[in-house]
């Protein structure tokens, strides 16, 4: 049994039996709402630590992130340490949910925590484009967007760790973005708008979904039924590691393409 207080900061925060609560649910909406199919799971290594990059859709609901982690249990087992990275502000806007996250093993969004999450040779998973990946429009659905974040390729660079990219088809059908307003949300803030709960949301988008209809802003949504195919793609290492590594701009930035180009690449293919 994990720690009670759930708060993100410490890898022994995973409970079991939450996790064990949760596959049958899980299950029911893998098998008969989302009817997902998934492949690549001989990428992910049998022991040790690696890094998980994904890009996700579909809302708040991310379905597609939800089957792939019923999907790792279903593989390896609830026991098997896997964790996530989750932004802070989950916290703030509903904890309840980010308790129930944390025991199924999410992890505040901080490097000290990615840190740690790998030298227990366990996975992470990351989404580095965040809240601009899960609400692009749909007009962009195809496209891979990591929103220009490169935390998790130094973070893959100093700890010497594969990077397994993930990709998928289908959650964007659950939740139709048809544009972000987040530009002109701004201009409004500047003017004295205050932000909902004192948060920047980040994108402010209007879409077609359950339960709103037609709706504005980051809100809560349950997905529209639409099935749903993982890729789990090979391992992409690189030529150089450690922290000076790290350290390089340049490389970073050629280490970043590389992913960039290769995710996009496997969506590309799993689309045929």
């Amino acid at each position: 049994m994990s720690g009670s207080k759930a708060d993100g900061w410490s890898i022994n925060q995973r409970d079991f039996g939450v996790i064990n609560n949760m596959m049958p649910y899980w299950a029911w909406f893998y098998d008969n709402y989302f009817r997902v199919e998934s492949h690549g799971w001989e990428n992910i290594p049998s022991l040790g630590g690696c890094l998980l990059i994904a890009s996700h859709n579909g809302g708040l609901a991310a379905p597609d992130m939800f089957m792939g982690i019923y999907d790792w249990f279903q593989h390896f087992g609830t026991q098997r340490t896997a964790y996530g990275l989750m932004h802070p502000t989950i916290w703030k806007v509903n904890p309840n949910l980010a308790h129930v996250a944390v025991k199924c093993g999410a992890l505040q969004a901080h490097p000290k925590m990615a840190v740690a999450a790998l030298r227990s040779n366990s996975a992470l998973l990351i989404y580095p484009g965040g809240v601009q990946d899960v609400f692009r429009p749909y007009s962009e659905r195809h496209n891979i967007h990591l929103a220009g974040r490169k935390g998790f390729i130094k973070l893959a660079l100093k700890e010497e760790v594969p990077i397994i990219p993930i990709v998928s088809t289908g959650a964007h059908e659950t939740l139709i973005i048809l544009a972000d307003f987040y530009e002109q949300l701004k201009v409004l803030r500047r003017l004295g708008l205050p932000w909902l709960l004192d948060v920047d949301p980040e994108v402010f988008p209007i879409y077609l979904g359950l339960p709103w209809g037609l709706s504005v802003g980051p809100l809560p949504n349950f997905p529209l039924p639409n099935s749903i195919r993982l890729k789990i793609c090979p391992a992409i290492t690189f030529s150089r590691y450690g922290r000076e590594a790290a350290s390089d701009r340049d490389y970073v930035q050629k280490c970043y393409t590389l992913v960039e180009q290769k995710m996009q690449q496997s969506l590309d293919q799993l689309l045929q």
